[in-house]
């Protein structure tokens, strides 16, 4: 699995434009395959950041959406953030009682 996570920071006021201007690219994604989850939303607690969070199955998977996704033309301009690429080996309930290894995810 690849896990893409961060936060991007942008003048206040553009905040909301530019999460809402991806709306139906989000809702793309969601629906391609090998995609387990899309979003990009407002933090409640810093008015210039908005948190991003990809999951998907395999770099096939995410390498094939990126090859024709469009997303939105914004003229938001960034300010700071810190996104990264994270290569999952294995995955579990975190609030399962059992205590075993997990398994590999598939």
């Amino acid at each position: 699995m690849i896990i893409i996570a961060g936060y991007l920071e942008v003048d206040p006021p553009d905040r909301d434009e530019y999460v809402h201007a991806f709306t139906d690219f989000i809702k793309t994604a969601r629906q391609a395959t090998g995609c387990l989850d899309f979003s990009i939303s407002v933090d409640t607690a810093d008015p210039a950041r908005m948190n991003m969070f990809e999951l998907w199955n395999t770099q096939e998977d995410l390498d094939a959406f990126r090859a024709q996704a469009e997303p939105p033309d914004t003229d938001v301009e960034f300010i700071g953030g810190w996104v990264q690429e994270y290569l999952i080996e294995y995955s579990r309930d975190p609030f399962s009682t059992d205590n075993t290894t997990p398994e590999a995810t598939p």
